[in-house]
């Protein structure tokens, strides 16, 4: 384990681990803790996507990991079309650490590849976190053509974060006046920021989408592998990943609690962070090896 450096993703320095595979870009940050807690970010997002009112509060009794998958942000190589493939990258950031296991936050995206790493090795993870993502073979997953989500995202008026807040937050003012915080946050760090992603990103993780769209068998049977407790956690009005798959996560998961936020959207962990860091660390802290906690 490292060395404690500092408690904020505002001020955590990139670091790079080269691997058999290739180099990965990094943050690592906060208290020693039994187990680290490893972070896996949404579409396109980088380790400057990481609200740091979600992960300091965090990081005061977690070993926190941020982490860049191959081909994003500071990390070399070519984003994989599959989230199996993702996932290998993420083994081998792992493996080159020296880490069997650890707990894991996945959101959107990020959580999908948690699904496939956990089903991929059953002891990677103690307990997983699962926030705005879905199963295989849920529906309406990253649909960026339809009007709701197309509309801000082709606006030439909206700069660089700005199309997170509208596309992350439901369109009350409320949860927009949450989003204008939320980006307020994430520009809080100044330098040493990382390269922000191009298309090619984005066409090669929205392929994965669609493959991970695709079943065959039974829909969600491969749920019943993931044993470890799990919390399932969405906003209510989530255009980008309905939270109709929140619930079939929480159906099928044997050990899965369902967390929805009300007036929220698809990033309802950063506008509800204060509550969502509770419910997460009391999650994280349980000792009951049946309950999630």
């Amino acid at each position: 384990m490292s060395s404690v450096m500092t408690a904020s993703n505002v001020t955590a320095p990139t670091q790079f681990l080269q691997t058999k595979k290739e180099k990965y870009a990094y943050r690592r940050f906060g208290s020693s803790s039994a187990l680290p807690l490893l972070c896996l970010q949404h579409f396109t997002g980088t380790l400057d996507n990481w609200d740091p009112a979600v992960t300091d509060p965090l990081a005061v009794d977690h070993d926190i990991i941020l982490f860049d998958n191959a081909g994003v942000g500071g990390s070399t190589g070519k984003v994989p079309t599959t989230m199996s493939g993702m996932a290998e990258h993420v083994f081998a950031f792992l493996d080159a650490l020296r880490i069997e296991t650890c707990d894991v936050l996945g959101f959107s995206l990020g959580g999908v590849i948690a699904q496939q790493m956990a089903l991929d090795n059953s002891k990677v993870f103690r307990k997983i976190i699962l926030v705005g993502t879905a199963p295989r073979g849920g529906e309406d997953i990253m649909h960026l053509d339809k009007p709701s989500l197309a509309k801000p995202i082709h606006d030439p008026s909206l700069k660089g974060y700005e199309v997170l807040q509208k596309i992350f937050f439901a369109p009350t003012e409320t949860s927009q006046a949450a989003g204008k915080e939320f980006i307020r946050r994430l520009m809080q760090r100044q330098e040493d920021r990382d390269p922000v992603s191009g298309p090619q990103v984005a066409q090669a993780q929205m392929a994965a989408f669609g493959e991970w769209e695709k079943y065959s068998g039974t829909r969600f049977a491969d749920l019943k592998r993931i044993q470890q407790p799990t919390l399932v956690v969405n906003g209510v009005h989530d255009e980008m990943i309905p939270v109709t798959n929140s619930y079939w996560l929480s159906e099928n998961l044997p050990n899965a609690v369902l967390l929805t936020y009300p007036d929220a959207g698809h990033g309802s962990l950063f506008q509800w962070h204060d509550s969502f860091t509770r419910q997460a660390a009391a999650f994280l802290a349980s000792d009951s090896p049946y309950a999630p906690y």
